[in-house]
């Protein structure tokens, strides 16, 4: 990995491949692509033999789509195709709140008191989205999916929250809910006798029931103090379950990646996640670094890249000086072939035909690699490379199929040149944003040099299918 400070390298392939990792969770801010990581993180587990169930809570569809499945829902679904050669499985769900909410009633309850809870009006409108409980019922479901132990490894995604600490504070806010004064007030009734039992509340209750009528309506109380009653006897087991799962989340068979872009906002709350971690003695496995930004060209400066852009500009503009410009910038050019070669059949990228050309990692081809000379001169050592309306570098007699002498100061020797000095400008913004995205990253490398991580390129488009997931597998184990 390079950069001007060491890092250590996350091995995520003995995670996965430890028997002995139950679960792995993927934390960090929104759009950082954890979707998509514990996603690829499944399918090379299974891959490598493990039966994994991925848990996302992001309703995208092009994730069921890339799984090859129609949907995906409360249930753990077989992807098809995926582990089978090397024994192993993947399933793939995504958390629907009010259907969990719904089982954990039916599950803990019996049959009457399940269906009073179930039609109550408030009940409905908490478990279909309620502050907090999309948090709470994440931790619900991986505490359901580990004591089924179906699967030997859970990968979760974490809520996309706008704080990346609500999926940890989920059991310590329901315990706080379930203490509060609040739900105390409203059990109070029902322990007591019910509504002719009112009277015997002290005047504060009193007080706090009719300030309470006057806000909610009497009618909305009535709901709020019915559903309190019947959940009563199960409040005991939220709490539980809770602190259970929390305590799950702590042990040695737990792997936290935190996930993150390398972009400023994101590594500051990267950075945030890893300190409460490590207050809360979390195992944090290390820092998954998506999107990184690479060049196929990286002994090509962004200074030396603009330098011979100008000197192609100026050449363009001044026909007289095209060859001696060419001379002085061809061993700027050449140097920028390195590592730039087409990512299946490791030929130079233009090679392919596509218009723009891409480096081994799929991103833009950086300019000023030997890109721009094969338009004009081809490879060193070999022969030229035609392009439409040039020279036929076939033509042994140097003459165009018109019959007309080529030279130097020809419109597509002009263009040529001026497409070569728009690529190596395309490559110093490259070496700019590169150059950037590693000062981020040594900033967090300051300060938390202890925490092992693995970067991952910066992909052309979205995953659309298995084979992508593949493919960030593999840039995940460091390939």
């Amino acid at each position: 990995m390079n950069g001007n400070l060491a890092v250590t390298p996350l091995a995520v392939d003995p995670i996965l491949d430890d028997a002995r990792t139950r679960i792995v969770v993927c934390c960090g801010s929104g759009g950082v692509g954890k979707t998509t990581t514990a996603a690829a993180l499944g399918v090379r587990a299974a891959e490598r033999g493990r039966k994994v169930v991925v848990l996302t809570i992001d309703p995208a569809k092009r994730l069921a789509q890339s799984m090859g499945l129609t949907e995906l829902d409360n249930s753990p679904r077989r992807v098809e195709g995926v582990g089978e050669e090397a024994g192993g499985e993947l399933h793939a769900m995504m958390l629907d709140m009010k259907r969990t909410f719904d089982e954990i009633v039916l599950t803990h309850a019996d049959p009457e008191r399940a269906r009073m809870i179930l039609e109550n009006p408030f009940y409905q409108s908490l478990s279909a989205g309620f502050a907090g409980t999309q948090e709470y019922m994440a931790m619900e479901k991986l505490g359901q999916l580990r004591a089924r132990d179906e699967w030997d490894l859970i990968v979760v995604d974490t809520p996309p929250s706008r704080s990346a600490l609500d999926f940890l504070d989920a059991p310590q806010r329901m315990s706080s809910f379930l203490d509060g004064r609040f739900i105390r007030v409203l059990m109070a009734p029902a322990k007591v006798g019910g509504r002719s039992a009112m009277k015997f509340l002290n005047v504060g209750m009193s007080m706090m029931t009719g300030t309470l009528n006057k806000v909610l309506g009497a009618h909305v109380l009535r709901d709020v103090q019915t559903f309190v009653a019947a959940m009563d006897t199960m409040f005991g087991g939220f709490r539980d379950r809770a602190e259970k799962t929390y305590q799950l989340l702590q042990a040695p068979g737990t792997a936290f990646l935190v996930v993150a872009a390398p972009e400023r906002d994101a590594l500051r709350e990267a950075s945030f996640f890893v300190e409460r971690l490590a207050d809360e003695r979390m195992p944090l496995a290390g820092l998954v670094l998506n999107r990184v930004h690479r060049s196929g060209a990286p002994e090509l400066t962004a200074e030396r890249a603009l330098a011979a852009a100008e000197a192609l500009q100026d050449a363009a503009e001044d026909s007289s000086s095209t060859a001696p410009t060419r001379n002085v910038v061809e061993s700027i050019e050449n140097q920028a072939i390195v590592g730039i070669k087409d990512r299946q059949q490791g030929k130079a990228a233009l090679r392919t035909g596509k218009t723009s050309p891409e480096d081994e990692d799929g991103a833009t081809l950086p300019p000023g690699s030997r890109a721009s000379s094969e338009l004009t001169t081809g490879p060193a050592g070999t022969r030229p490379v035609a392009t439409p309306g040039s020279t036929d570098p076939t033509n042994s007699t140097g003459n165009t199929p018109g019959g007309t002498t080529p030279t130097d100061d020809t419109p597509t020797e002009h263009s040529a040149e001026l497409l070569a000095a728009g690529l190596l400008r395309l490559h110093a913004e490259r070496m700019h944003v590169i150059a950037r995205e590693r000062r981020t990253r040594d900033r967090f490398v300051t300060v938390h040099p202890e925490v092992p991580i693995v970067e991952v390129s910066a992909l052309p488009g979205d995953v659309h299918d298995l084979d992508g997931l593949r493919a960030i597998g593999e840039r995940l184990a460091g390939g």
